[in-house]
């Protein structure tokens, strides 16, 4: 590793680059496989794989600095985001299945949940039940049946704030013994494939790989992979491959996807060649000017968010066409399609949210006797 002249630089413009490339890959995954298991070949949803939510793990490993003042603070803001946004979602599941229960007639409430697949009817939670809000809140991810890829997208969150937490304790109390952290989360990730009788449940699995990737992100902060390396990383990539089809047998291709929850060898190999890339182009690819993905990966949490309702719309645009376009150019217009709304529906919720940040401003200045200029928009 070799320290970049533009360690110092006050942002990276390629975090922000790979980060918008990464939100745009999961818009695509959640397009082959949500509503494009209805005619997207199997081998094309697996190949959406190779670029995936690993990649933000790494990053977010790079921009951390182990300050814990900043890393709960950062994180109590996102949680608000998160409530905003669970809030409006709330709400907008609640009117649509207000409205289709109330006003229409019950074969078209069955045909607007049908489209989503056999298990989105009959319906579970009824609306304006606000203890799923509640569960919500505290990332139990009940469905919002109106809008189900957005629950589906939300594992992520919870694993974010428990890595991202994890991470910071051991940059700030343990700066000198992060590689053992990392050593111990390759030996842990060893024992789980393939010494232990059943792999961990609940959120174990995940914390391991994803910490994993977060440690060895910051430890390539402001450094750059030697060109003598990149070959040898590319090779052990491969090598590994060779092994996981060897050992698991050739099937194992097919199930890379059912190995992602929790993260397993065979996925975890599969995601390794994009972490490599992003890992070799870091300080390498020089992004000099903003662009539109640079605006995508800096309001990254507003298109994630985004992609879960567009992502479920599109299902309307896919169910009555699908026996009429051949799959690879319907995939494309609906990539397309997705996008456009991701993008639409990520600016609305970005405004939703500042209008939040007002609101919870104006709670401030009524129920405090703080000074009106302390904001918390001064804070954001």
């Amino acid at each position: 590793l070799q320290y970049s002249k533009f360690y110092f630089m006050k942002r990276d413009l390629y975090i922000d680059f790979a980060k918008g490339l990464a939100t745009l890959s999961v818009i695509f995954i959640h397009t082959t496989f949500w509503s494009g298991q209805l005619y997207i070949p199997r081998e094309m949803r697996l190949l959406s794989l190779l670029f995936d939510v690993p990649v933000f793990f790494v990053l977010s490993g790079i921009t951390s600095s182990g300050n814990l003042d900043k890393t709960m603070y950062r994180l109590l803001r996102l949680q608000i985001t998160f409530m905003i946004f669970l809030t409006t979602l709330f709400f907008l599941d609640s009117g649509v299945k207000y409205f289709l229960q109330n006003f229409c007639s019950e074969e078209v409430l069955k045909s607007y949940y049908g489209t989503f697949g056999v298990k989105s009817y009959p319906l579970q939670y009824l609306p304006f039940d606000f203890e799923n809000l509640g569960n919500w809140f505290v990332h139990q991810y009940n469905s919002a049946e109106s809008f189900p890829v957005v629950m589906g997208s939300f594992w992520y969150m919870k694993v974010y704030f428990i890595v991202t937490v994890l991470g910071a304790l051991i940059l700030r109390f343990f700066p000198k013994h992060v590689d053992w952290f990392i050593y111990l989360n390759i030996f842990l990730i060893i024992y789980f494939n393939f010494f232990m009788s059943s792999y961990p449940t609940g959120q174990v699995g995940y914390v391991v790989y994803y910490l994993l990737l977060f440690l060895a992100g910051n430890r390539l902060k402001g450094k750059m992979i030697s060109t003598k390396m990149v070959p040898v990383l590319y090779l052990g990539w491969a090598v590994l491959v060779a092994f996981v089809v060897s050992y698991f047998g050739q099937d194992i291709i097919y199930l890379i996807n059912k190995q992602k929850f929790p993260p397993k060898l065979p996925y975890i190999a599969a995601s390794l060649l994009s972490i490599i890339t992003v890992m070799v182009l870091y300080n390498r690819l020089k992004i000099t000017k903003d662009n539109f993905v640079n605006y995508i990966g800096k309001n990254a949490i507003f298109y994630y968010f985004g992609q879960g309702i567009s992502s479920s719309l599109v299902y309307f645009i896919v169910s009555p066409l699908k026996d009429t376009l051949p799959w690879f150019p319907l995939m494309i217009l609906v990539y397309i399609i997705n996008v456009l709304l991701a993008i639409a529906i990520a600016e609305l919720i970005k405004k939703i949210d500042g209008f939040g940040w007002k609101y919870l401003e104006f709670l401030r200045v009524k129920t405090q006797s703080r000074p009106a200029n302390h904001s918390f928009r001064n804070e954001k």
